[in-house]
């Protein structure tokens, strides 16, 4: 089965390719040069949907090291399916996954897309249900590679949406706030952003605190959802 149900995510993907309708240039988002055209993302979660009806039966571990073979799978779809997999696991995630996840952040997240849609999804909801792994994940923040300073942030994103960490937010804000990386400050103004959907005031008074170190990137993304008035305020 394992086999089979590659071969037809590979079959479903190829046969959407050939349809130029399906297909985006998605290179404005990532303004680095690179090619970024791919399967429109609707379609490639409709395959996704319809493939883990395929295995949502067999053992975590075992749709786990599917999902690492699509990782390993070159081609427009494979990680993001990989990840909505991952993702759809939530009920039965365990504390030792956490090394799994880290790994995958390690060896397959090379953009802002695949960093972000690791981290506001499957690892977003592992750092939801135990908080006891955000000593590591703020760690990051520290780290060499960008990506991995970008994530400290956005893995917060989805429990911020939840109502919890909102220290913890602001204490990697801090640590990222000088970051030159223009996708790390990008990361934690998102943050802060979505944080402020549920503690307004809070993250108005910090970034009023703060704003003369962050840089104007991220102070924009962090005050975007303020009221006009505290929008300006801020700007002064």
């Amino acid at each position: 089965m394992n086999e089979n149900v590659l071969e037809k995510i590979t079959f479903d993907l190829k046969e959407l390719s050939k349809n130029p309708k399906n297909i985006k240039d998605y290179l404005k988002f990532h303004k680095d040069g690179k090619a970024h055209i791919g399967i429109t993302t609707p379609l490639v979660r409709k395959v996704a949907l319809k493939n883990f009806k395929e295995v949502k039966n067999l053992d975590k571990k075992k749709i786990f090291s599917l999902c690492e073979q699509l990782l390993e799978t070159k081609g427009s779809g494979y990680q993001d399916i990989a990840f909505d997999w991952a993702f759809r696991l939530r009920k039965n995630y365990q504390k030792e996954d956490f090394k799994i996840f880290e790994s995958w952040l390690k060896k397959y997240v090379n953009t802002w897309g695949s960093c972000d849609d690791l981290c506001t999804h499957a690892f977003g909801e592992f750092i939801y249900q135990f908080s006891e792994f955000l000593p590591q994940t703020k760690e990051w923040a520290r780290s060499k590679n960008k990506w991995f300073r970008r994530a400290s942030a956005v893995v917060l994103i989805y429990p911020l949406r939840k109502g919890k960490y909102l220290k913890e937010s602001f204490s990697v804000a801090k640590i990222l706030m000088e970051d030159n990386e223009d996708l790390v400050q990008k990361g934690y103004g998102w943050m802060l952003k979505e944080a402020s959907n549920l503690y307004q005031k809070e993250v108005f008074n910090f970034v009023m605190i703060n704003k003369k170190l962050m840089s104007r990137t991220a102070l924009r993304y962090a005050i975007e959802k303020l009221p006009d008035k505290l929008r300006v305020k801020a700007l002064e």
